[in-house]
């Protein structure tokens, strides 16, 4: 019962904050006045100009802005759907919970770490706080002996660790090519470094979530306790994760950057994401466990 207020208490600080940065970057157009920056490798770099994001690259801002909305209009109303499901005692809903908490933890880590610094800060910070602490109180709820027991037989465990090992592969290898190449032709920077400090977004994803994406997946394919925890909460991460890239090619897309392919390799991935998300859901058995 202590968990459910206390998990009950994060969400809905969780959701006052998270309205709150997804609506000033949506809405804040201000003019800055900067509209380019020489970056410390020689770059002419174009800048946003406008906006809570003013300082951002022109492309970056955009993607945070279409990512604004997909958080705001999307991410909290399944935060509290999942938050809705799990107090009513939904392994699903408790599954789907922690997927959705995961995708807020991972966007305003990197809100805190990638932003360029602005008075959001402290929100973004708070927001990477208060996500991480919910998911923990969420994940640790689970009983791990009985788990397995949850999931039925037709339990999708080939085709959703598959995918996951697979699209962690795939994405890990577009990402070496971003950092090796500059490496071997002498170079060193990548281009996508810009005016920042590194490569934030490729640096965590290949030391963090793409190994956590394959060993998700790989114990699921292997039916280990362990991956019918992580799996399903990944795939939800993931779908949810997609839906936001889908909206930053949307909003790159209105705005004129070249996007690529990727305006139809990132559909297609959500997509698969999206349906390994609801087939693994579906299989978990109607009676689950309350938070404990």
């Amino acid at each position: 019962m202590k968990n459910k207020r206390v998990l009950t208490i994060l969400i809905i600080l969780i959701t006052i904050l998270v309205a709150i940065a997804t609506s000033v970057g949506i809405f804040s157009d201000e003019e800055k006045g900067l509209k380019e920056f020489t970056s410390v490798h020689g770059e002419k770099i174009e800048l946003y100009g406008k906006g809570i994001y003013h300082n951002m690259s022109a492309d970056v801002a955009v993607q945070g802005i279409a990512q604004d909305y997909l958080t705001l209009f999307a991410g909290i109303p399944l935060l509290l759907i999942g938050l809705y499901m799990t107090l009513k005692g939904s392994l699903k809903g408790k599954f789907f919970l922690a997927g959705v908490l995961s995708y807020l933890f991972v966007n305003y880590l990197f809100y805190s770490i990638m932003a360029m610094y602005n008075y959001l800060f402290p929100v973004y910070i708070s927001l990477m706080g208060l996500t991480f602490f919910a998911l923990s109180t969420t994940l640790f709820s689970f009983d791990m002996q009985a788990l397995p027991g949850h999931f039925s037989k037709r339990t999708p465990n080939r085709l959703t660790g598959g995918f996951l090992i697979v699209n962690s592969l795939l994405i890990g290898m577009l990402w070496l090519q971003t950092v090796l190449t500059p490496l071997m032709d002498g170079t060193i920077i990548p281009p996508e470094v810009e005016h920042y400090t590194t490569l934030i977004v490729q640096g965590m994803d290949l030391g963090l979530l793409l190994p956590l994406s394959f060993v998700s997946g790989l114990f699921f394919l292997l039916k280990r306790k362990i991956g019918y925890l992580m799996a399903p909460v990944y795939i939800v991460f993931l779908s949810v994760q997609m839906a936001a890239l889908v909206s930053k090619i949307i909003g790159m897309k209105m705005a004129g950057v070249a996007v690529g392919p990727s305006i139809v390799i990132i559909p297609t991935i959500m997509a698969i994401a999206i349906c390994c998300a609801f087939l693994t859901l579906k299989s978990v058995k109607k009676r689950g466990e309350t938070l404990r």
